[in-house]
């Protein structure tokens, strides 16, 4: 069985010069140490701390040798999105990120699956830049799971992913920029509660304002870190649809019969979280993530796919590989 990461990043040598395209105050960019190590930096402000895999496409491949990882789908960090930019400055953004992203997949073009970043600011740019960005090499888009105030069940955001449907482009969904974030500036609470509860937010939004429906089924999507919190709280969700008819006004069905039109990775860390997100998605409908290779992400890849006794030997085959294999066409299942 091949074991595909889909959920791993990378933060391309890009230096400050470079940033300032995005003429705002957010201006990503690269400081590599030397030793190493390096800093993701926002204009002149340290962001976080980070090592070499990130940029350095040797020493990521040495490290999925020595975690049995045969191919990673490699999608930006979020901080590089650039979605408060205005657009055609982000069209030239992401535009250097692609290319920075293509050649670091180049290096080894079978282990290493690039995924394009748009300006989702914009959405008919978006759709033509991810057009381009497939037929220069990209084997998906990674989007944000909001641009500003605007969610995924926004109506131009889901003309963009209806978009994606059809020209059949995978998209990879991470959360960013979390709600109430004045609240969780301490303990990484904004990554503990604030992502999943964003990524809970979008899939909820999206079924509940009918966006499902107006898609078309052929739509490939997946939810990083689990889908958040929504496989826990389906249930409550579900209760609101049936009994509340402000919940159920603009969804013609209830919450549950659209788990079937979407993925989720498998980066929840607890066998016994992986059990419940597989029972309420199926096997076939979760795949291996692991937010490779930041210190939040699940440091031995797959293990708790492989801790977890209820699988069988089959959905562990699906979950490591045979759903990503079909999800991005690398070859039939």
């Amino acid at each position: 069985m091949t074991v595909i990461d889909v959920h791993a990043h990378v933060f391309p040598r890009l230096s400050q010069a470079e940033a300032r395209v995005l003429g705002g105050p957010v201006e990503p960019w690269l400081r590599v140490l030397g030793d190493g190590t390096g800093m993701m930096m926002n204009g002149d402000q340290e962001y976080r701390p980070v090592r070499a895999p990130l940029w350095d496409a040797e020493q990521r491949l040495a490290d999925m040798d020595t975690f049995g990882v045969d191919t990673q789908a490699i999608s930006s960090t979020p901080l590089l999105f650039g979605y408060g930019a205005e657009p055609e400055r982000a069209r030239e953004w992401c535009e250097l990120v692609n290319d920075r992203i293509l050649d670091y997949c180049a290096q080894a073009p079978d282990r290493l699956l690039p995924l394009c970043q748009v300006p989702l600011q914009d959405v008919a740019l978006a759709a033509e830049m991810a057009t381009k960005a497939a037929a220069a090499g990209h084997r998906g888009v990674h989007i944000g799971n909001h641009v500003g105030s605007l969610d995924l069940d926004d109506a131009g955001i889901t003309d963009f992913l209806a978009h994606c449907a059809e020209q059949d482009i995978p998209v990879l969904v991470h959360p960013w920029d979390m709600l109430g974030a004045e609240r969780m500036n301490h303990h990484m609470l904004a990554w503990l509660v604030g992502m999943p509860a964003e990524t809970h937010l979008s899939i909820l939004g999206m079924m509940l304002s009918g966006s499902f429906e107006r898609l078309p089924e052929s739509l490939k999507l997946c939810f990083c870190h689990g889908g958040g919190s929504f496989a826990y709280l389906l249930g409550r969700a579900e209760n609101a649809w049936h009994h509340r008819h402000v919940v159920r006004s603009d969804s013609p069905k209830p919450p549950s019969a659209y788990v079937r039109r979407f993925h989720v990775d498998s980066a929840v860390f607890d066998p016994r979280a992986l059990r419940l997100l597989v029972e309420v998605m199926g096997a076939d409908r979760v795949m291996l993530g692991t937010d490779y290779p930041f210190p939040l992400g699940e440091q031995q890849p797959g293990e708790a796919i492989r801790n977890c006794a209820e699988l069988s030997e089959l959905e562990r085959d699906l979950i490591l590989g045979g759903n990503a294999m079909r999800f991005f066409g690398t070859e039939a299942s």
